[in-house]
């Protein structure tokens, strides 16, 4: 009996851990990006972060960009859509 507990666990802790590492969420058609004005520099050293997509419900929606402290040592690498086998799919930005 403790064997087969310790198995359902273990199967399930697996299944929870595998399914975090899904890649994203495709799309067929990139949706187009929207025209905005970029804000004003608010302070000296500000970064301008642009605009991202972010997956929520069934689709993607935009999310304007912001200004953020430069990270000394680092750059940002901006976000793009991946097209693949099964479509599109966002690649976030990140700092390197």
């Amino acid at each position: 009996m403790k064997a087969a507990t310790k198995l359902i666990l273990g199967l399930g802790l697996a299944g929870t851990l595998l399914s975090s590492c899904a890649g994203g969420y495709y799309v067929t058609e990139r949706p187009a990006e929207p025209y905005y004005v970029r804000p004003a520099s608010p302070y000296a050293d500000a970064y301008w972060i642009p605009g991202e997509w972010a997956w929520q419900g069934n689709r993607y929606v935009y999310v304007n960009g912001y200004y953020a402290h430069a990270r000394r040592g680092h750059f940002y690498a901006p976000g793009y859509w991946r097209h693949g086998s099964r479509g599109h799919v966002w690649v976030h930005g990140h700092w390197r």
